[in-house]
């Protein structure tokens, strides 16, 4: 049975002890177990947590966002980034071939290129999460069916949003500044035609 798990967590690197994220103090980020909307090493231990539970649970890169691929890069046109005001290491945000929402670091720019890498920001990097289970409940038919917790748009939320792995070859649509959702998984290889 699919459970509705409540989460507060903070987020460090494993390996430097950089801080990357947390929702302390905010609303808990919630999720539907066995749905893939959050990375899988931080699921397989949430599910076998209890309600109140806290633990720290350590994120191979592998379970994470994955391995860095050096050759996730594309280099684009700089006109198909009209109307942003680039600059090296914003984030980006794009649709990918199978309508995903996918991000992209602009690596470098000149006045006629712009190179941009679909690795995302926490791709090869160890995780550390500290993680408390503030709420935990069977999800509904209608959750396990959609995969919306309560009925409203499901958030991704903070880094522990979920996505595929799968550096899919397909045409992208337009990048822009903002994102749709608040998910920052999915490696998604496709041609960004950027606008903003």
């Amino acid at each position: 049975m699919s459970k509705v798990i409540g989460i507060e967590y903070s987020l460090k690197d494993a390996n430097t002890g950089e801080h990357l994220d947390s929702n302390v103090g905010a609303a808990p980020l919630e999720f539907i177990s066995g749905k893939g909307q959050i990375i899988p090493g931080l699921e397989d231990k949430l599910v076998n947590m209890a309600l109140n539970e806290e633990a720290d649970v350590l994120v191979e890169a592998k379970d994470a966002y994955g391995e860095y691929n050096e050759e996730a890069m594309q280099t684009l046109p700089k006109e198909q980034f009209a109307g942003i005001e680039l600059q090296e290491g914003m984030t980006l945000y794009g649709t990918g071939e199978h309508g995903e929402t996918v991000q992209v670091t602009v690596k470098s720019f000149d006045d006629n290129e712009v190179t941009i890498d679909y690795n995302h920001p926490m791709a090869g990097r160890t995780l550390m999460f500290s993680v408390a289970i503030l709420s935990l409940r069977d999800a509904t038919e209608e959750e396990i069916q959609t995969g919306v917790v309560g009925g409203m748009a499901a958030m991704g939320g903070g880094c522990c949003g979920g996505g595929g792995h799968g550096h899919s070859h397909g045409g992208g649509g337009c990048c822009s500044t903002e994102s749709d959702e608040h998910s920052h998984g999915g490696h998604g290889h496709g041609g960004c035609g950027c606008s903003h």
